[in-house]
């Protein structure tokens, strides 16, 4: 169920959940073409200073994707930007949660800003952000 900008609230907050599995990453990879030998060859990554296959940054950046579009503001929601940092390495087999917490909401542009955070399943934060988006017209 969307979320127009009058039924939204700075604090309100949603998430989702994923298992990161090898078959995710090198998905991501032939979809982007993004081959560096950091997510997909053993040998190589093995050499790097995380010892072994890392997931793609904006693998992880997209379920914030699906938050904003699935869940808040959900369906209907239109990306405008982001920004992200980059704070750890996400690793096969980690679960990451993407949150994102509307933070300011700009009415008169039908435009809100959000928090957007992925942390790992020890609680790390593996990314940070913001986001702007459009929430759907009623």
């Amino acid at each position: 169920m969307s979320r127009t900008i009058d039924t939204l609230n700075i604090g309100d907050s949603a998430c989702v959940s994923k298992t990161i599995t090898e078959t995710d990453v090198y998905l991501f990879a032939g979809i982007t073409g993004d081959l560096n030998p950091a997510h997909v060859n053993e040998a190589a990554s093995s050499q790097t200073a995380f010892k072994g296959r890392i997931a793609h940054g904006m693998l992880s950046a997209g379920l914030i994707s699906a938050v904003l579009g699935m869940y808040l503001p959900g369906p209907g929601t239109i990306y405008l930007g982001q920004e992200l940092k980059f704070t750890k390495p996400v690793h096969f087999g980690d679960t990451i949660t993407a949150s994102v917490t509307v933070t300011e909401k700009h009415d008169e542009k039908n435009i809100i800003k959000l928090d957007t955070v992925c942390t790992n399943q020890n609680g790390d934060v593996v990314i940070q952000g913001v986001a702007t988006v459009m929430p759907p017209k009623a």
